[in-house]
């Protein structure tokens, strides 16, 4: 059985991770929706050369901006994915705990204890 210290210890552990997970994912919500901004800010610096506006979002699309922006946002969702399925397992070990639990108390009233 664990000891109240550790289960006290884990759940710190946890509230931490928890913190760090919403951190993460708000970093990357907000790269999600400043992708669009940066978008559009790149093919207003594009629209004296370009007169379509595919020809402007092709180069707004192709500018290292854009490219850096999209980096910054597969590592803000690997993090966040990570940290998230960090939770999810120790979700999923507390049920097997408590799943244990429950069946070491179901044997001892099994034998009369």
């Amino acid at each position: 059985m664990l000891s109240d210290e550790k289960i006290e210890l884990r759940m710190a552990e946890l509230r931490e991770l928890s913190a760090t997970y919403a951190k993460a994912y708000a970093t990357k919500c907000y790269l999600e929706e400043f992708k669009k901004s940066k978008l559009a800010i790149l093919q207003k610096k594009y629209e004296p050369k370009h007169k379509t506006t595919a020809a402007q979002e092709r180069e707004a699309r192709a500018d290292p901006e854009y490219r850096e922006l999209l980096d910054a946002l597969r590592e803000a969702t690997e993090q966040s994915e990570s940290l998230r399925w960090q939770l999810k397992l120790a979700e999923l070990a507390v049920e097997i705990w408590r799943t244990q639990e429950s069946s070491k108390r179901a044997e001892k009233r099994g034998y009369g204890a």
